[in-house]
């Protein structure tokens, strides 16, 4: 059996949401939260209505996560990487507008 190893990833470091970690945490535990309460209406036979409209807010709670921690990424680690130089300014650029485009497909 191999031992894990650990690899030094390029996004080490502190992150941008590092500051407002346990307001994240808070956030995502309500979330959870949320999801549970979804799927005990679920088993309770809830209204379809009733579990959509749950769904939706969960929904947005979680894309309000994701614009936070987008902003949180452009204002520290895009900032930092492109103080550092140039090339690692576009490569944070390019890697977050890849990631916007993810979070906006549907």
């Amino acid at each position: 059996m191999t031992e894990a190893t650990e690899t030094t990833h390029p996004h080490d470091g502190p992150h941008g949401y590092a500051s407002d970690k346990p307001a994240y945490l808070k956030r995502m535990r309500r979330i959870e939260g949320q999801v549970r309460g979804i799927a005990r209406m679920i088993d309770e036979d809830e209204y379809c209505i009733d579990v959509l409209t749950q769904v939706s807010a969960v929904t947005k709670a979680l894309q309000a996560v994701s614009l936070a921690l987008v902003e949180d990424h452009l204002g520290h680690c895009v900032v930092d990487a492109a103080k550092a130089s140039d090339d690692e300014g576009a490569a944070k650029v390019k890697e977050a507008s890849e990631a916007i485009a993810r979070l906006v497909r549907m």
